[in-house]
């Protein structure tokens, strides 16, 4: 299945956590005119701590730089995770273009605002320290995901089924987190009179209307594997991708954003 554009974010390459096995399956499946890689490709957060960079994650290196050679047009918005690159923003390195933000026009004419999205996180831009004591504890939940999915395997239990994704879910703070997230970048779009945004950094895919205003988040490819696709028509849509998979699963857009359920209160690491 071919897509016109494929926006693809946190990746954290360097890590243990990352899932490049089935980003390398994603893109040998599906080709694209245009490629966005919104951030977070490479974690040299983490890297700093200890290097763990596997074959296959130097083989999705490889994939992208091909990719940009046979014609897909590849824009690189570094994150927070690799923001050392933000001081080359505006060169080109192997065909693939180093850019701080970028507009993106859709096939049916919306101006999306394209974006990691770390500036709209308050921890993150004033709070550092703090970020990346959540960044120890996500990726703590993350490795236990993976040895509760080779458990699950061996009972055979079928079905992937995320630790961090149903934390996220149960967490009122984790929620408020997001909500807020998603208020701050709309706003921002608004302010600049575009269409909509295209983002990532908070690994929580989803696409959709705000008042008018689109808001879309890439995902991640340490947890919930998964992207988001321009079709030939300009609709955007989360794709997930997990092992044996022949097509992805492709959701449709939702509406207004939801109000935070009441929960009791609770800790929780972003």
């Amino acid at each position: 299945m071919r897509f016109k554009t494929v926006f693809i974010s946190d990746v954290h390459l360097g890590t243990r956590a990352c899932q490049a096995g089935r980003l390398l399956d994603f893109l040998r499946h599906h080709p694209c005119d245009q490629l966005y890689l919104v951030g977070d490709i490479i974690d040299f957060w983490s890297m700093s701590r200890g290097i763990h960079w596997t074959r296959e994650q130097n083989t999705v290196v490889q994939k992208v730089l091909r990719m940009a050679r046979h014609g897909t047009r590849v824009w690189f918005i570094p994150g927070n995770h690799d923001e050392a690159l933000r001081d080359y923003c505006g060169s080109v390195f192997g065909d693939i273009h180093l850019l701080d933000e970028a507009i993106h026009t859709t096939a049916d004419g919306r101006r999306l605002l394209v974006v990691h999205g770390d500036a709209f996180d308050q921890v993150t831009y004033h709070h550092r320290w703090v970020a990346v004591l959540g960044d120890i504890g996500y990726n703590t939940l993350v490795r236990l995901n993976i040895w509760l999915s080779r458990m699950r395997r061996l009972l055979g239990i079928s079905g992937y089924w995320s630790l961090a994704g149903y934390a996220k879910q149960k967490v009122k703070r984790a929620l408020e987190f997001v909500f807020d997230f998603e208020d701050s970048v709309i706003h921002h779009v608004r302010d600049r009179e575009l269409d909509g945004v295209v983002c990532g950094h908070i690994h929580w895919p989803a696409v959709k209307d705000c008042d008018g205003t689109l808001y879309a988040n890439c995902g991640d490819w340490v947890d919930s594997c998964s992207a988001l696709v321009e079709d030939a028509s300009g609709a955007l849509r989360v794709v997930r991708w997990h092992p044996g998979m022949s097509q992805p699963v492709i959701e449709e857009p939702v509406g207004e954003v939801p109000e935070v359920v009441p929960e009791e209160e609770a800790a929780c690491v972003s």
